[in-house]
Protein backbone atom coordinates (compact mmCIF):
# COMPACT_ATOMS: atom_id res chain seq x y z
CA UNK A 1 0.00 0.00 0.00
CA UNK A 2 1.29 3.29 -1.06
CA UNK A 3 2.20 5.90 1.81
CA UNK A 4 1.11 8.61 -0.03
CA UNK A 5 -0.88 9.52 -3.22
CA UNK A 6 -0.68 12.62 -5.33
CA UNK A 7 -3.15 14.10 -7.23
CA UNK A 8 -2.41 16.62 -10.15
CA UNK A 9 -4.78 17.86 -12.12
CA UNK A 10 -8.06 20.18 -11.83
CA UNK A 11 -9.99 20.84 -8.40
CA UNK A 12 -12.71 22.29 -7.77
CA UNK A 13 -13.74 22.86 -3.91
CA UNK A 14 -16.57 24.66 -2.47
CA UNK A 15 -15.18 27.79 -0.18
CA UNK A 16 -18.65 29.59 0.82
CA UNK A 17 -22.21 30.34 -1.11
CA UNK A 18 -20.79 32.40 -3.00
CA UNK A 19 -17.48 31.44 -3.93
CA UNK A 20 -15.87 28.35 -5.13
CA UNK A 21 -11.99 27.63 -5.83
CA UNK A 22 -11.54 26.36 -9.38
CA UNK A 23 -7.63 24.84 -9.86
CA UNK A 24 -6.64 23.87 -13.36
CA UNK A 25 -3.71 22.11 -12.33
CA UNK A 26 -3.16 21.50 -8.16
CA UNK A 27 -0.89 19.13 -6.53
CA UNK A 28 -3.02 17.29 -3.71
CA UNK A 29 -1.20 14.79 -1.67
CA UNK A 30 -3.54 12.19 0.44
CA UNK A 31 -1.70 9.74 3.20
CA UNK A 32 -2.50 6.39 4.17
CA UNK A 33 -4.90 7.13 6.40
CA UNK A 34 -7.25 8.76 4.27
CA UNK A 35 -6.23 12.63 5.18
CA UNK A 36 -4.98 15.43 2.82
CA UNK A 37 -1.67 16.61 3.76
CA UNK A 38 -1.75 19.64 1.37
CA UNK A 39 -2.94 20.95 -1.62
CA UNK A 40 -0.79 23.39 -3.92
CA UNK A 41 -2.85 24.95 -6.72
CA UNK A 42 -0.78 25.79 -9.27
CA UNK A 43 1.61 23.12 -10.20
CA UNK A 44 3.01 22.77 -13.59
CA UNK A 45 3.96 18.76 -14.42
CA UNK A 46 7.75 19.85 -14.25
CA UNK A 47 7.62 20.98 -11.27
CA UNK A 48 6.06 18.06 -8.98
CA UNK A 49 8.96 16.86 -8.07
CA UNK A 50 10.45 20.14 -6.89
CA UNK A 51 7.06 20.94 -5.00
CA UNK A 52 6.97 17.49 -3.27
CA UNK A 53 10.83 17.99 -1.83
CA UNK A 54 9.48 21.25 -0.84
CA UNK A 55 6.49 19.17 0.99
CA UNK A 56 8.89 17.07 2.32
CA UNK A 57 8.13 14.17 0.04
CA UNK A 58 10.46 12.28 -1.98
CA UNK A 59 8.85 10.54 -4.88
CA UNK A 60 9.90 6.80 -5.19
CA UNK A 61 8.15 3.79 -5.43
CA UNK A 62 5.69 4.31 -2.59
CA UNK A 63 4.44 7.31 -4.17
CA UNK A 64 1.91 6.62 -6.21
CA UNK A 65 1.17 9.82 -8.58
CA UNK A 66 -2.72 9.72 -10.21
CA UNK A 67 -2.27 12.85 -13.73
CA UNK A 68 -5.58 13.81 -14.36
CA UNK A 69 -6.62 14.58 -18.38
CA UNK A 70 -8.76 17.88 -19.51
CA UNK A 71 -12.37 16.89 -19.02
CA UNK A 72 -11.82 15.29 -15.30
CA UNK A 73 -11.57 16.89 -11.78
CA UNK A 74 -11.69 16.10 -8.19
CA UNK A 75 -14.40 17.27 -5.92
CA UNK A 76 -15.57 16.57 -2.22
CA UNK A 77 -18.72 13.97 -2.29
CA UNK A 78 -22.13 14.58 -2.69
CA UNK A 79 -23.71 14.99 0.77
CA UNK A 80 -27.20 13.66 1.17
CA UNK A 81 -28.68 15.16 4.34
CA UNK A 82 -32.53 13.03 3.64
CA UNK A 83 -33.17 9.90 2.30
CA UNK A 84 -35.55 7.07 2.78
CA UNK A 85 -33.29 3.69 2.48
CA UNK A 86 -36.60 1.14 2.65
CA UNK A 87 -38.34 3.55 0.20
CA UNK A 88 -36.04 2.50 -2.87
CA UNK A 89 -38.35 0.15 -4.15
CA UNK A 90 -41.37 2.80 -4.38
CA UNK A 91 -38.68 5.20 -6.74
CA UNK A 92 -41.14 6.33 -9.40
CA UNK A 93 -44.36 5.50 -8.31
CA UNK A 94 -46.95 7.46 -6.27
CA UNK A 95 -47.04 10.94 -7.58
CA UNK A 96 -50.61 11.01 -8.10
CA UNK A 97 -50.79 11.56 -3.88
CA UNK A 98 -50.11 14.13 -1.77
CA UNK A 99 -47.74 13.73 1.73
CA UNK A 100 -50.37 11.79 3.92
CA UNK A 101 -52.58 10.26 1.02
CA UNK A 102 -48.68 8.94 -0.30
CA UNK A 103 -47.60 7.32 3.18
CA UNK A 104 -50.44 5.88 3.61
CA UNK A 105 -50.92 4.29 0.35
CA UNK A 106 -47.31 3.48 -0.65
CA UNK A 107 -44.97 4.16 1.87
CA UNK A 108 -46.09 2.49 5.05
CA UNK A 109 -46.96 -0.94 3.03
CA UNK A 110 -43.91 -1.65 1.67
CA UNK A 111 -41.88 -0.16 5.16
CA UNK A 112 -43.81 -2.98 6.54
CA UNK A 113 -42.38 -5.20 4.79
CA UNK A 114 -38.74 -4.77 6.65
CA UNK A 115 -39.51 -7.27 9.59
CA UNK A 116 -38.12 -9.40 7.07
CA UNK A 117 -34.60 -9.07 7.10
CA UNK A 118 -33.75 -11.42 4.05
CA UNK A 119 -35.46 -8.75 2.71
CA UNK A 120 -33.76 -5.89 4.41
CA UNK A 121 -30.75 -6.90 3.48
CA UNK A 122 -30.90 -7.33 -0.35
CA UNK A 123 -32.41 -4.04 -0.57
CA UNK A 124 -30.39 -2.03 1.88
CA UNK A 125 -26.69 -4.05 0.08
CA UNK A 126 -28.60 -2.80 -3.74
CA UNK A 127 -29.48 1.13 -2.04
CA UNK A 128 -25.30 1.59 -0.09
CA UNK A 129 -23.96 0.24 -3.41
CA UNK A 130 -26.29 2.87 -5.63
CA UNK A 131 -25.65 5.91 -3.17
CA UNK A 132 -22.16 5.78 -3.65
CA UNK A 133 -21.91 4.80 -7.28
CA UNK A 134 -23.49 8.32 -7.90
CA UNK A 135 -20.90 10.32 -6.31
CA UNK A 136 -22.60 10.20 -2.57
CA UNK A 137 -19.93 10.07 0.12
CA UNK A 138 -22.02 10.93 3.46
CA UNK A 139 -25.68 10.17 3.50
CA UNK A 140 -28.13 10.38 6.01
CA UNK A 141 -30.57 7.20 6.29
CA UNK A 142 -33.81 6.89 7.79
CA UNK A 143 -34.56 3.25 8.19
CA UNK A 144 -37.68 1.80 9.04
CA UNK A 145 -39.82 1.05 13.07
CA UNK A 146 -37.74 -2.38 13.01
CA UNK A 147 -34.53 -2.40 14.98
CA UNK A 148 -32.49 -5.70 13.60
CA UNK A 149 -33.27 -4.22 9.64
CA UNK A 150 -32.24 -0.85 10.59
CA UNK A 151 -29.09 -2.63 12.18
CA UNK A 152 -28.62 -4.32 8.90
CA UNK A 153 -28.46 -1.11 7.08
CA UNK A 154 -25.77 0.85 9.46
CA UNK A 155 -23.43 -2.74 9.36
CA UNK A 156 -23.69 -2.36 5.27
CA UNK A 157 -22.66 1.61 5.25
CA UNK A 158 -19.81 0.27 7.29
CA UNK A 159 -18.86 -2.41 5.81
CA UNK A 160 -19.21 -0.57 1.98
CA UNK A 161 -17.18 2.18 3.41
CA UNK A 162 -20.26 5.06 3.31
CA UNK A 163 -19.93 7.74 6.20
CA UNK A 164 -23.56 7.82 7.37
CA UNK A 165 -25.89 8.98 10.13
CA UNK A 166 -28.51 5.95 10.20
CA UNK A 167 -31.54 6.13 12.01
CA UNK A 168 -34.37 4.45 13.21
CA UNK A 169 -38.08 5.85 12.82
CA UNK A 170 -40.01 6.34 16.22
CA UNK A 171 -44.07 6.22 15.40
CA UNK A 172 -45.97 5.03 17.69
CA UNK A 173 -49.17 6.78 16.84
CA UNK A 174 -51.68 7.33 13.33
CA UNK A 175 -49.68 5.40 10.87
CA UNK A 176 -52.21 2.68 10.91
CA UNK A 177 -51.08 -0.60 11.27
CA UNK A 178 -47.35 0.29 10.70
CA UNK A 179 -45.97 1.80 14.01
CA UNK A 180 -44.92 0.87 17.55
CA UNK A 181 -47.15 -0.86 20.17
CA UNK A 182 -45.30 1.80 22.70
CA UNK A 183 -43.16 4.70 23.92
CA UNK A 184 -41.08 2.52 26.30
CA UNK A 185 -40.76 0.03 23.24
CA UNK A 186 -39.30 2.73 20.90
CA UNK A 187 -37.18 4.13 23.11
CA UNK A 188 -35.63 0.57 24.20
CA UNK A 189 -34.99 0.01 20.54
CA UNK A 190 -33.17 3.44 19.65
CA UNK A 191 -30.77 2.86 22.84
CA UNK A 192 -30.52 -0.73 21.41
CA UNK A 193 -29.33 0.46 17.40
CA UNK A 194 -27.35 3.60 19.38
CA UNK A 195 -24.95 0.91 21.29
CA UNK A 196 -24.73 -1.17 18.44
CA UNK A 197 -23.53 1.69 15.98
CA UNK A 198 -21.03 2.70 18.16
CA UNK A 199 -19.81 -0.83 18.56
CA UNK A 200 -19.14 -1.12 14.87
CA UNK A 201 -15.83 1.30 15.28
CA UNK A 202 -14.92 0.75 18.62
CA UNK A 203 -11.58 1.81 18.38
CA UNK A 204 -11.46 4.43 15.53
CA UNK A 205 -12.87 7.63 14.46
CA UNK A 206 -16.40 6.25 13.26
CA UNK A 207 -17.82 6.42 9.75
CA UNK A 208 -21.16 5.58 11.14
CA UNK A 209 -23.59 7.63 13.37
CA UNK A 210 -26.72 6.77 14.97
CA UNK A 211 -29.10 9.84 15.21
CA UNK A 212 -32.32 9.99 16.46
CA UNK A 213 -35.39 9.92 13.98
CA UNK A 214 -38.83 10.37 15.31
CA UNK A 215 -40.72 10.24 11.78
CA UNK A 216 -42.29 13.65 12.17
CA UNK A 217 -44.49 15.32 14.74
CA UNK A 218 -47.75 13.56 13.23
CA UNK A 219 -46.44 9.75 14.01
CA UNK A 220 -45.06 10.29 17.38
CA UNK A 221 -47.01 11.03 20.78
CA UNK A 222 -45.96 14.08 23.23
CA UNK A 223 -44.47 11.21 25.11
CA UNK A 224 -42.09 9.85 22.61
CA UNK A 225 -40.92 13.44 21.63
CA UNK A 226 -40.58 14.08 25.08
CA UNK A 227 -38.83 10.82 25.61
CA UNK A 228 -36.56 11.41 22.97
CA UNK A 229 -35.92 14.70 24.00
CA UNK A 230 -34.41 13.38 27.26
CA UNK A 231 -32.40 11.36 25.50
CA UNK A 232 -30.43 14.41 23.82
CA UNK A 233 -30.45 16.17 27.06
CA UNK A 234 -28.28 13.01 28.27
CA UNK A 235 -26.34 12.94 25.44
CA UNK A 236 -25.77 15.92 23.74
CA UNK A 237 -23.64 14.63 21.24
CA UNK A 238 -26.77 12.71 19.53
CA UNK A 239 -27.99 14.16 15.80
CA UNK A 240 -31.37 14.53 15.46
CA UNK A 241 -33.68 14.18 11.80
CA UNK A 242 -37.16 14.42 11.24
CA UNK A 243 -39.44 16.27 9.12
CA UNK A 244 -41.16 19.96 8.68
CA UNK A 245 -43.56 21.78 7.58
CA UNK A 246 -43.51 20.18 4.09
CA UNK A 247 -47.27 19.93 3.49
CA UNK A 248 -50.10 22.04 4.54
CA UNK A 249 -52.23 19.80 5.53
CA UNK A 250 -49.78 18.08 7.39
CA UNK A 251 -49.21 21.08 9.13
CA UNK A 252 -53.09 21.58 9.81
CA UNK A 253 -52.99 18.19 11.05
CA UNK A 254 -49.89 18.32 13.20
CA UNK A 255 -51.15 21.66 14.93
CA UNK A 256 -54.17 19.94 15.99
CA UNK A 257 -52.66 17.20 17.32
CA UNK A 258 -50.17 19.48 19.49
CA UNK A 259 -52.69 22.51 20.56
CA UNK A 260 -50.33 23.95 23.04
CA UNK A 261 -47.47 24.47 20.25
CA UNK A 262 -48.00 27.48 18.69
CA UNK A 263 -46.10 26.52 15.70
CA UNK A 264 -44.63 23.44 13.82
CA UNK A 265 -41.27 24.51 15.07
CA UNK A 266 -42.51 24.78 18.77
CA UNK A 267 -43.69 21.06 18.74
CA UNK A 268 -40.11 20.20 18.61
CA UNK A 269 -38.67 22.93 20.99
CA UNK A 270 -41.17 22.10 23.69
CA UNK A 271 -39.99 18.24 23.21
CA UNK A 272 -35.90 19.51 23.39
CA UNK A 273 -35.17 18.28 19.71
CA UNK A 274 -33.85 21.68 17.91
CA UNK A 275 -30.45 21.56 18.77
CA UNK A 276 -27.29 22.22 16.67
CA UNK A 277 -27.49 18.91 15.60
CA UNK A 278 -30.87 18.82 14.34
CA UNK A 279 -31.67 18.54 11.08
CA UNK A 280 -34.93 19.28 9.66
CA UNK A 281 -35.93 18.23 5.90
CA UNK A 282 -38.43 20.27 3.73
CA UNK A 283 -39.42 23.62 5.79
CA UNK A 284 -41.35 24.27 2.65
CA UNK A 285 -43.88 26.70 4.70
CA UNK A 286 -41.70 27.99 7.64
CA UNK A 287 -43.08 31.52 8.50
CA UNK A 288 -40.18 33.94 8.95
CA UNK A 289 -40.00 33.71 13.01
CA UNK A 290 -39.84 29.85 12.55
CA UNK A 291 -36.44 30.31 10.35
CA UNK A 292 -34.84 32.36 13.15
CA UNK A 293 -35.88 30.26 15.56
CA UNK A 294 -34.33 27.50 14.20
CA UNK A 295 -31.15 29.66 13.81
CA UNK A 296 -31.15 30.29 17.05
CA UNK A 297 -31.39 26.96 18.25
CA UNK A 298 -28.51 25.93 15.98
CA UNK A 299 -30.38 23.35 13.85
CA UNK A 300 -30.41 23.52 9.48
CA UNK A 301 -32.70 22.39 6.94
CA UNK A 302 -32.33 19.58 4.23
CA UNK A 303 -33.80 21.14 0.98
CA UNK A 304 -35.57 18.08 -0.35
CA UNK A 305 -36.67 20.06 -3.97
CA UNK A 306 -37.34 16.92 -5.84
CA UNK A 307 -39.85 15.38 -3.25
CA UNK A 308 -41.34 18.78 -2.57
CA UNK A 309 -42.43 19.37 -6.83
CA UNK A 310 -43.24 15.55 -6.86
CA UNK A 311 -45.22 15.50 -3.85
CA UNK A 312 -46.41 18.99 -4.49
CA UNK A 313 -45.82 20.05 -1.54
CA UNK A 314 -44.62 23.67 -2.20
CA UNK A 315 -41.10 25.81 -2.51
CA UNK A 316 -38.97 26.10 0.09
CA UNK A 317 -37.31 29.94 -0.22
CA UNK A 318 -33.99 28.61 0.36
CA UNK A 319 -32.19 31.56 -0.92
CA UNK A 320 -34.08 33.51 1.99
CA UNK A 321 -32.52 30.78 4.31
CA UNK A 322 -29.04 31.28 3.44
CA UNK A 323 -29.51 35.16 3.48
CA UNK A 324 -30.73 34.92 7.18
CA UNK A 325 -27.75 32.56 8.02
CA UNK A 326 -29.37 29.21 8.56
CA UNK A 327 -27.42 25.78 8.25
CA UNK A 328 -29.14 24.33 4.47
CA UNK A 329 -27.94 21.27 3.31
CA UNK A 330 -29.75 19.01 -0.17
CA UNK A 331 -31.37 15.74 0.29
CA UNK A 332 -32.64 13.15 -2.36
CA UNK A 333 -35.78 11.99 -0.53
CA UNK A 334 -36.26 8.75 -2.11
CA UNK A 335 -38.89 8.04 -2.38
CA UNK A 336 -40.85 11.50 -2.36
CA UNK A 337 -38.01 12.36 -4.36
CA UNK A 338 -37.54 10.03 -7.37
CA UNK A 339 -33.71 10.13 -8.28
CA UNK A 340 -31.05 8.63 -5.62
CA UNK A 341 -28.67 10.68 -7.27
CA UNK A 342 -27.99 14.54 -5.78
CA UNK A 343 -27.39 15.96 -9.45
CA UNK A 344 -31.57 15.79 -9.67
CA UNK A 345 -31.90 17.50 -6.28
CA UNK A 346 -28.98 20.22 -7.68
CA UNK A 347 -31.13 20.27 -10.85
CA UNK A 348 -34.13 20.82 -9.20
CA UNK A 349 -33.02 23.32 -6.06
CA UNK A 350 -31.93 25.65 -9.36
CA UNK A 351 -34.73 25.36 -10.71
CA UNK A 352 -37.14 25.61 -7.42
CA UNK A 353 -35.30 29.34 -6.73
CA UNK A 354 -36.08 29.94 -10.41
CA UNK A 355 -39.80 29.17 -9.49
CA UNK A 356 -39.23 31.58 -6.63
CA UNK A 357 -38.22 34.32 -8.29
CA UNK A 358 -40.47 34.25 -11.24
CA UNK A 359 -43.72 34.16 -8.53
CA UNK A 360 -42.01 36.48 -6.04
CA UNK A 361 -44.06 39.83 -4.91
CA UNK A 362 -41.31 42.29 -6.85
CA UNK A 363 -41.74 40.22 -10.71
CA UNK A 364 -45.85 40.07 -10.05
CA UNK A 365 -47.04 41.79 -12.64
CA UNK A 366 -49.52 44.20 -10.65
CA UNK A 367 -47.45 46.37 -7.50
CA UNK A 368 -50.96 44.99 -5.95
CA UNK A 369 -51.06 41.83 -6.92
CA UNK A 370 -50.42 38.58 -4.30
CA UNK A 371 -47.46 36.61 -4.51
CA UNK A 372 -48.60 32.49 -4.71
CA UNK A 373 -45.56 32.01 -2.39
CA UNK A 374 -46.06 34.32 0.57
CA UNK A 375 -49.93 35.26 0.06
CA UNK A 376 -48.54 38.73 0.68
CA UNK A 377 -48.92 42.42 -1.17
CA UNK A 378 -45.52 43.85 -2.68
CA UNK A 379 -44.44 47.56 -1.83
CA UNK A 380 -41.86 49.51 -0.56
CA UNK A 381 -40.03 50.34 2.55
CA UNK A 382 -39.48 53.90 3.15
CA UNK A 383 -35.95 54.92 1.58
CA UNK A 384 -38.36 52.94 -1.45
CA UNK A 385 -36.73 49.88 -1.73
CA UNK A 386 -38.54 46.46 -2.57
CA UNK A 387 -39.80 44.68 0.25
CA UNK A 388 -41.41 41.31 0.47
CA UNK A 389 -44.98 41.01 2.10
CA UNK A 390 -42.91 40.52 5.55
CA UNK A 391 -41.45 43.92 5.13
CA UNK A 392 -38.13 42.87 5.00
CA UNK A 393 -35.36 44.61 2.48
CA UNK A 394 -35.06 41.67 -0.57
CA UNK A 395 -31.87 40.03 0.13
CA UNK A 396 -28.88 39.12 -2.30
CA UNK A 397 -30.09 35.38 -2.63
CA UNK A 398 -33.86 35.59 -1.52
CA UNK A 399 -36.10 35.12 -4.50
CA UNK A 400 -33.16 35.02 -6.82
CA UNK A 401 -31.80 32.07 -9.34
CA UNK A 402 -28.95 30.12 -6.94
CA UNK A 403 -25.58 30.76 -8.55
CA UNK A 404 -23.43 27.39 -9.28
CA UNK A 405 -21.16 28.41 -6.23
CA UNK A 406 -24.00 27.76 -4.00
CA UNK A 407 -25.57 24.68 -5.96
CA UNK A 408 -22.16 23.23 -4.76
CA UNK A 409 -22.28 24.66 -1.32
CA UNK A 410 -25.46 23.13 -0.69
CA UNK A 411 -24.66 19.37 -2.49
CA UNK A 412 -21.29 19.40 -0.29
CA UNK A 413 -20.11 21.68 2.32
CA UNK A 414 -23.42 22.95 3.50
CA UNK A 415 -24.22 19.36 3.91
CA UNK A 416 -21.40 19.44 5.97
CA UNK A 417 -21.91 22.17 8.10
CA UNK A 418 -25.56 20.68 8.47
CA UNK A 419 -24.15 17.44 9.71
CA UNK A 420 -21.57 19.13 12.19
CA UNK A 421 -18.79 17.16 9.90
CA UNK A 422 -17.54 20.65 8.20
CA UNK A 423 -14.22 19.67 10.28
CA UNK A 424 -13.66 16.60 8.81
CA UNK A 425 -15.30 16.75 5.10
CA UNK A 426 -17.70 18.70 2.43
CA UNK A 427 -14.27 20.26 1.15
CA UNK A 428 -10.98 19.51 -0.38
CA UNK A 429 -8.56 21.23 2.54
CA UNK A 430 -5.24 19.93 4.02
CA UNK A 431 -6.57 18.61 7.26
CA UNK A 432 -9.62 17.04 6.07
CA UNK A 433 -10.65 13.37 5.29
CA UNK A 434 -10.06 12.70 1.39
CA UNK A 435 -13.49 12.03 0.38
CA UNK A 436 -13.87 12.68 -3.07
CA UNK A 437 -15.21 12.14 -6.54
CA UNK A 438 -13.22 12.17 -9.89
CA UNK A 439 -15.66 13.03 -12.42
CA UNK A 440 -15.02 12.65 -16.06
CA UNK A 441 -16.64 14.67 -18.89
CA UNK A 442 -14.71 13.24 -21.40
CA UNK A 443 -15.94 11.74 -24.66
CA UNK A 444 -15.04 7.98 -23.88
CA UNK A 445 -17.62 8.34 -21.02
CA UNK A 446 -20.50 7.87 -23.10
CA UNK A 447 -22.39 10.70 -22.16
CA UNK A 448 -22.91 12.63 -25.79
CA UNK A 449 -24.67 15.25 -24.24
CA UNK A 450 -21.75 16.33 -21.48
CA UNK A 451 -18.91 15.77 -24.16
CA UNK A 452 -16.01 18.55 -22.85
CA UNK A 453 -14.56 20.88 -25.82
CA UNK A 454 -10.85 19.77 -25.31
CA UNK A 455 -7.74 21.80 -26.37
CA UNK A 456 -6.78 21.54 -30.10
CA UNK A 457 -5.71 18.11 -30.98
CA UNK A 458 -6.94 16.10 -28.48
CA UNK A 459 -9.88 13.66 -29.20
CA UNK A 460 -10.64 15.76 -32.48
CA UNK A 461 -9.78 15.82 -35.96
CA UNK A 462 -8.47 18.57 -38.35
CA UNK A 463 -10.64 21.52 -38.67
CA UNK A 464 -13.08 20.19 -35.38
CA UNK A 465 -10.96 22.22 -32.33
CA UNK A 466 -12.89 24.50 -30.43
CA UNK A 467 -11.43 26.69 -27.35
CA UNK A 468 -11.39 24.44 -24.37
CA UNK A 469 -13.90 24.63 -21.99
CA UNK A 470 -13.60 26.29 -18.59
CA UNK A 471 -13.55 24.30 -15.08
CA UNK A 472 -16.46 26.30 -14.48
CA UNK A 473 -18.40 25.67 -17.50
CA UNK A 474 -16.66 21.60 -17.11
CA UNK A 475 -18.98 22.02 -13.45
CA UNK A 476 -21.92 23.48 -14.82
CA UNK A 477 -22.41 20.61 -17.86
CA UNK A 478 -21.68 17.94 -15.10
CA UNK A 479 -24.48 19.59 -12.83
CA UNK A 480 -27.08 19.70 -15.57
CA UNK A 481 -26.16 17.10 -18.11
CA UNK A 482 -24.29 14.61 -16.07
CA UNK A 483 -24.94 11.14 -14.91
CA UNK A 484 -23.52 8.17 -12.52
CA UNK A 485 -21.23 7.47 -16.14
CA UNK A 486 -19.86 10.75 -15.40
CA UNK A 487 -18.87 9.56 -11.47
CA UNK A 488 -15.80 7.51 -12.47
CA UNK A 489 -14.70 6.85 -8.74
CA UNK A 490 -15.33 7.74 -5.63
CA UNK A 491 -13.37 7.69 -2.42
CA UNK A 492 -14.22 8.15 1.03
CA UNK A 493 -11.71 8.56 3.77
CA UNK A 494 -9.31 7.89 0.87
CA UNK A 495 -10.89 4.07 0.50
CA UNK A 496 -12.07 3.69 -2.81
CA UNK A 497 -15.76 2.77 -2.51
CA UNK A 498 -17.84 3.65 -6.11
CA UNK A 499 -17.65 4.86 -9.33
CA UNK A 500 -17.66 3.09 -12.69
CA UNK A 501 -14.01 2.35 -12.41
CA UNK A 502 -14.28 0.83 -9.18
Amino acid sequence: MPTHRLFHGSVITPVSVHKTEFWPQALLCVNSAGIIEWIVSDVESSQLQTVALEKGLVLDDSVEIYELRHGEWLMPGFIDTHTHAPQFPNIGIGGQYELLEWLNNVTFPTESRFHDTTFAERVYSAVVDRVLNSGTTTCCYYGTLHLEATQVLAKLTHDKGQRAFVGKCNMNRESGKYQEDSTSQSIENTKKLISYIRALSPNSAPLVHPILTPRFAISCTGDLLDSLGDMVKADPTLAIQTHISENIGEIDFTLKLFPKASTYTDVYKRAGLLTDRTILAHAVHLSNDEMEEIKSCGSGISHCPTSNFYLNSGVARVGEMLDRGLKVGLGTDCSGGFSPSMLTAVRDAGIASKVIGMTSVGSLPSPYATSILTNGKAGTDENGQATTCNGIVTPKLADKTLPLSALLHLSTLGGAQLCNLEQTTGSLEAGKEFDAVLVSVRPETGNANIWANLPAGVNSSAGEEMPADSLEALLEKFFFCGSDRNVRRVWVRGRLVGGVEK
